[in-house]
């Protein structure tokens, strides 16, 4: 699963790529420095894992990860050709979901391609560019529908859905504002569409600005923009984050209090994103390795152990669970079994986030 980040040029998004993934991406104070998408394996922050790490002191430590792509800045035009706009748009098109950054402070020394900030501005620059090239895919797509029709009438709902979605786009409202049944999300996405994808804004923030959110006008308008189209917004210092990816992890807690909050907003964004993604964690532990699965919301046991090894799908008999909170109490899994904690789920059970699972399976 990827995440694109994108936004225009100068917004942050290398120094917040950087920060995120210690990749070293190239970070300028001139648009186009990005050309090529930097990708970037991150681990999810998951405190769960560090317990149980001190309860078995294993041998690996294994968290969950999630791939982001730091993708060039897209400027007005792009879905003509304009800043690379092309090559770019393709860029999106290959991730699975978005993290907008847009820039929510003033400093006279980062150039801003507009010449001023203005985030609702900016917001509108990147999100119609992405409108303008679904309404070129989707007019192709209309058309071609249109003609099948003529021998398959069953389609007509088809084509009212997608001129719905025309509709909506015309107006300068993103894909993903509307609400698509079942059926109407598996048409929807034969069309791969742009502003279709789930997105979180990234407000890029000054240091004066963390645990000051409330007088920052530009985070407050950017916050009533993701209102609308039910999107969430994650305020982060990119430069303050990438000076705290730097850091050991009792240097970061201090940094951290000094600043006076809980949890780096990197965190909360990669977080933000793994549930974007629709993806949960469920957890093995023991003295060998302590790990994170990812599946996806919803998957039954069978198909979570097949994320092991297929032969643990194929051969699956049941599986052993326990809640996290219920065997961190006990101190073992022997003693949460005694205690008749250990449940026994067969092939229709859904995984739950955090449930800690041991599979028994046939070979």
């Amino acid at each position: 699963m990827k995440l694109g980040i994108v936004g225009l040029p100068n917004v942050g998004k290398s120094t917040l790529f950087n920060a995120l993934t210690n990749a070293g991406a190239q970070s300028a104070n001139y648009p186009f420095c990005t050309i090529e998408p930097n990708v970037g394996v991150v681990a999810v922050p998951d405190s769960r894992l560090d317990v149980l790490a001190k309860m078995y002191n294993p041998e690996l430590y294994t968290p969950a990860v999630i791939e982001f792509v730091d993708i060039a800045g897209l400027v007005k035009g792009a879905s003509k050709g304009e800043g690379l706009g092309n090559k770019f748009l393709s860029h999106i098109r290959e991730v699975d979901a978005i993290v907008h950054v847009v820039r929510c402070f003033e400093n006279t020394d980062i150039i801003h391609v507009d010449g001023n900030i203005n985030p609702l501005r900016d917001l509108e620059t990147i999100n119609l560019e992405l409108i303008f090239s679904d309404m070129e895919i989707l007019e192709r797509r209309i058309d071609n529908v249109k003609k099948a029709m003529k021998g398959d009438k069953t389609l007509a709902p088809k084509v009212a859905l997608y001129e719905k979605v025309m509709k909506v786009l015309e107006e300068g409202k993103s894909a993903r504002s509307l609400d698509y049944d079942e059926e109407e999300q598996a048409w929807i996405s034969e069309v791969a569409l742009l502003s279709i994808k789930p997105v979180i804004y990234a407000a890029n923030i000054s240091e004066s600005d963390i645990g000051n959110l409330d007088s920052n006008q530009f985070y407050q308008s950017v916050l009533e923009f993701a209102k609308s189209e039910k999107s969430e917004v994650i305020p982060v210092c990119a430069e303050i984050e990438a000076e705290i990816a730097e850091l050991e992890d009792e240097e970061k807690e201090m940094f951290l209090s000094d600043l006076g909050i809980a949890e780096s907003g990197l965190d909360r964004l990669i977080k933000a994103s793994y549930s974007l993604l629709g993806l949960i964690s469920y957890l093995t532990a023991g003295p060998k390795e302590v790990r994170a699965w990812t599946i996806t919301k919803g998957t039954k046991a069978p198909g979570a152990a097949g994320k092991i090894h297929s032969d643990f799908e194929r051969g699956f008999i049941r599986a052993e669970i326990v809640s996290f909170d219920d065997l961190v109490a006990c101190g073992s899994m022997n003693v949460a079994k005694e205690k008749g904690l250990v449940r026994s789920e067969g092939k229709e059970y859904v995984i739950n986030d955090g449930d800690i699972v041991l599979f028994r399976f046939n070979v």
